[in-house]
């Protein structure tokens, strides 16, 4: 379907009225059309700027009531998959002018009694504008000095209020413990107790001694996530100090904020996606993963959130399956993302994980299933690293809790191990 003058959306889409007169409504008021016929909406402008409905196919209804302000009625409620072809002259390549067509007002038309953005079919000209990841896998691999196996992170916890000196000392325990990557928690901004910069001046030093000591340096991503005229200068502070990742959580920023970063970058940029149950967690309203990842993408982040299995949120394994299967799908000839599995993970996770996946191009993070181990943040390194190295090896799970005592001692606070 593929064509390169139009963008083909797709949407799970439910009225009350008939299905058709529906999609009309939706593809109309997205591009030519508004409530009533105007004089200078000729048939030949029609042909050359209307949205189009290229296929609905009708799907069984799901038990969820109408949307607010919905009009018909109700026992008259379907439900279809629909594929609305925009042109792209429209537009342009142009990625806040593109959502002002495909996910602008068509939330709020009454006669939709639900709408949801699933995915997006885009045309070259989008990769020739948006210059997607700078590093992505490789990239990321080889500033972490880690050529194979999946790459293991986690999350400064407690969240917020420790102080410099103190995160100091636990990056400086994280690094001992052949930790791959360590990052802010995305509430951990840039506060009078603990700003970036004072975080950056405790933290870069343990990681440089580090690297002198060993020849390897973990990554650390400094959540610099600020107003658009901000982001540069936070990045340039973390470079400056000899930072190799930068964290932003997308939709704080913006589409816009984050392809602006991109363009400045030097260093690969950890998109966090806080906020994206907002708009995802209905099955009725909002922007699916698939979809949303894509502009991601484009706009230039290196590693991407997907959650992982047995997370504590409210995606289903297969949602998550899904989100890590699209972020490194291609996509216009760019490199591909890094997923990043968090939530929940501790190293029961592994062998369930990469039976699912196949691949440990991943990165992993841990936040209290490496802090929380009994043995502390070492052991609850080493319980990550065993649980990988095993997953990949192909070892079934018992002779994995046979090789390495961190990764049974987990079992004693996280429960059995996923089979």
């Amino acid at each position: 379907m593929t064509n390169e003058r139009f963008v083909t959306a797709t949407y799970i889409v439910e009225t009350c009225l008939p299905l058709q007169r529906a999609v009309d409504v939706l593809a109309g008021e997205q591009s030519t059309g508004t409530f009533v016929r105007v004089g200078r909406e000729t048939a030949e402008l029609r042909a050359e700027f209307a949205a189009t409905a290229v296929e609905v196919t009708e799907l069984p209804l799901t038990g969820s009531s109408a949307l607010p302000g919905t009009v018909g009625d109700p026992a008259h409620r379907r439900r279809a998959r629909v594929v609305v072809r925009f042109p792209l002259d429209n537009f342009g390549p142009s990625i806040p002018n593109l959502l002002a067509a495909v996910a602008g007002n068509l939330f709020e038309i009454k006669e939709l009694a639900a709408i949801k953005l699933i995915d997006l079919d885009l045309p070259q000209e989008f990769a020739e504008r948006y210059r997607g990841p700078q590093f992505g896998v490789e990239g990321t691999r080889r500033l972490v000095s880690r050529p194979r196996g999946a790459m293991l992170g986690t999350i400064i916890k407690p969240s917020i209020g420790l102080s410099p000196e103190e995160l100091a000392e636990v990056v400086g325990e994280l690094a001992g413990a052949g930790i791959d990557f360590i990052k802010d928690d995305e509430l951990q901004g840039n506060g009078r107790k603990a700003p970036l910069a004072e975080r950056v001046k405790a933290v870069m030093p343990v990681l440089e001694r580090h690297a002198d000591r060993t020849g390897v340096k973990p990554m650390y991503a400094f959540n610099i996530t600020d107003d658009i005229d901000r982001l540069e200068a936070n990045h340039d502070l973390v470079v400056a100090a000899g930072g190799t990742c930068v964290m932003a959580c997308v939709n704080m920023i913006g589409l816009a904020g984050l392809e602006h970063l991109r363009r400045r970058s030097q260093v690969p940029i950890h998109g966090h996606r806080a906020m994206f149950g907002a708009f995802s967690r209905s099955d009725q309203l909002g922007i699916g993963f698939r979809a949303w990842q894509k502009l991601v993408r484009l706009c230039g982040a290196d590693h991407l959130h997907t959650n992982g299995i047995s997370n504590k949120f409210y995606e289903t394994d297969d949602q998550v399956l899904d989100s890590i299967a699209a972020v490194r799908a291609p996509l216009l000839g760019l490199r591909s993302m890094v997923p990043v599995l968090s939530s929940g993970q501790w190293g029961g996770l592994a062998h369930a994980t990469f039976r699912e996946v196949g691949t440990t191009d991943l990165l992993v993070l841990a936040g209290g299933g490496i802090h929380g181990h009994p043995d502390g943040v070492a052991a609850g390194v080493a319980s990550m690293r065993d649980a990988w190295e095993s997953a990949a090896r192909g070892d079934d799970v018992t002779s994995a809790l046979e090789r390495s005592t961190p990764l049974r001692r987990a079992t004693e606070t996280f429960g059995p191990v996923r089979v």
